[in-house]
């Protein structure tokens, strides 16, 4: 689905990204995990061509390094980046359906898809979006995105700021979406809700990756998860 090679960015002479490579295949979930800055959310935006890159990255075949960033959602590829970034003034129900200008209404079963993931959006639809709380929110902001159909979701810690009984909503729907199909990659600071819903994980530093292993086998290498992540499981 998702294949990225030596990819490298930039941000003015800083050369952050050092050559990331990592894939995501149809219906998992692939975790990228490692400390503050070492350029997790870099890749999410090179891949994305939201900053200077260099390197290959192909969706589902495509070589889609040279298309411009406008171009990329329209192949099937959501983001959902780190704090929300809803419509505060907005209606829950305009921020659901202000990616759709270019459609004719919105699609029944994408908005049915959405409510049986987040139900409590559709007693939410006429409140607007800077009322909700930060659990209702981050639902928001990924409703806002599967809306449009994606085949990939470029998730960029969804668990920021979630009481845990949230976390355990977001955690469930994570899995969900996976189930029904749509691949994942995810970047994210909590190791427990990385186990419980990534099928691989990649750790970077440095900017670039450093190793990959299956989520089961990480759950008993402690020695990794401090190295990278400097806590304990």
């Amino acid at each position: 689905m998702l294949k990225v090679e030596e990819l490298h960015a930039f941000y003015g002479k800083s050369h952050v990204l050092q050559g990331v490579t990592l894939e995501v295949r149809p219906g998992e979930v692939a975790g990228l995990l490692g400390r503050n800055g070492v350029g997790k959310t870099t890749t999410l935006k090179a891949i994305l061509g939201l900053v200077r890159r260099r390197g290959r990255v192909r969706f589902n075949g495509r070589e889609i390094s040279s298309l411009p960033p406008h171009e990329i959602p329209r192949l099937g590829i959501g983001y959902i980046p780190q704090g929300r970034h809803i419509f505060s003034d907005l209606t829950v129900l305009e921020n659901l359906t202000i990616g759709l200008v270019k459609e004719k209404g919105v699609p029944p079963d994408r908005l049915g898809a959405v409510f049986s993931h987040f139900p409590v959006l559709r007693t939410r639809l006429k409140q607007l979006g800077g009322t909700l709380s930060g659990g209702e929110q981050q639902m928001l902001a990924i409703a806002r995105v599967l809306i449009t159909g994606p085949a990939l979701l470029l998730m960029d810690e969804p668990s920021e700021g979630l009481s845990p009984v949230m976390l355990a909503t977001v955690r469930d729907r994570i899995k969900a979406i996976q189930a029904s199909g749509v691949g994942i990659l995810l970047v994210e600071q909590n190791v427990r809700l990385a186990l419980d819903t990534c099928h691989r994980m990649y750790f970077m530093e440095k900017g670039i990756v450093r190793h990959e292993v299956a989520a089961g086998d990480l759950r008993t290498d402690e020695e990794l998860i401090s190295r990278y992540l400097a806590v304990k499981v």
